[in-house]
């Protein structure tokens, strides 16, 4: 099974894609073939409660797809709560540096951080094993992907970039946009100033580089960028684009 740390240790174009809606039982059996690597399943904007996430994950697992979780919050329980239901990394909402800080030691077993501590449970596959292997394992093995959003995060970034606990860095490309007063303005000179700060802070740092892209060419680009963690599309998204291109074609060729 391909897990987080394997995908955020490795070298190269690292490919996922996202989830917001179709948590199906068969989801990791479905997403297998594709080739993606990992899946980017999101609780901050979705319905999905922390027994959905829990059931879905262990699906992907079985499947051999990594995982990371955006949580519905910075918080505590809500970080906390997603590792323990088995999440294999965390990419909480709207980062600073404090609050990278703060999060780096929610994830993190003492004397790394403050989690709570449960072991035989989902987040270690129920095994039983000397205790205080298992929780330098999983201190090793939870991965940080911090989620730069804001103008706060993005002034923040260096410091973000630097941390030891954070293992990568994402851009949240219409949240940064809204921050900076530039609405979806992707191409504004700002916010391409900003794209490359990223980059630049994220490569000095040894850090990988993440992005949602839209099409194939858009995640050709974004390598050429820099970006290797990158998720293609979501579900929402490409079922909508494939019945759009299938239906359209149909009346096209039977010219209703």
């Amino acid at each position: 099974m391909t897990t987080m740390r394997e995908v955020v240790s490795g070298p190269g174009l690292r490919l996922g894609t996202y989830l917001g809606e179709f948590v199906t039982s068969g989801i990791g059996q479905i997403l297998a073939p594709t080739g993606v690597e990992f899946v980017f399943l999101d609780m901050e904007h979705s319905g999905f409660s922390f027994e959905t996430v829990k059931a879905t994950l262990a699906h992907l697992h079985a499947a051999g797809i990594a995982s990371i979780v955006r949580p519905p919050s910075r918080s505590y329980h809500d970080i906390s709560r997603a590792l323990d239901v088995g999440a294999q990394g965390v990419v909480p909402p709207m980062m600073t540096a404090a609050e990278a800080e703060r999060v780096a030691g929610f994830m993190k077993y003492p004397p790394a951080g403050g989690r709570g501590v449960a072991l035989g449970i989902a987040h270690d596959g129920y095994k039983p094993g000397p205790p205080a292997e298992k929780l330098a394992q999983a201190n090793n093995d939870t991965v940080f992907i911090a989620l730069i959003e804001t103008a706060a995060g993005l002034a923040d970034v260096e410091r973000i970039a630097a941390m030891d606990a954070v293992d990568g860095l994402l851009i949240g490309h219409f949240d940064l946009t809204c921050s900076m007063g530039i609405n979806a303005q992707f191409d504004h000179p700002d916010f391409k100033a900003a794209v490359d700060r990223i980059i630049s802070a994220g490569k000095a740092n040894n850090k990988k580089l993440g992005r949602l892209a839209a099409t194939p060419e858009e995640g050709r680009d974004l390598y050429e960028a820099g970006f290797d963690l990158i998720m293609y599309s979501g579900d929402v998204w490409a079922y909508q684009a494939a019945m759009t291109a299938g239906v359209a074609k149909i009346r096209e060729l039977t010219g209703s």
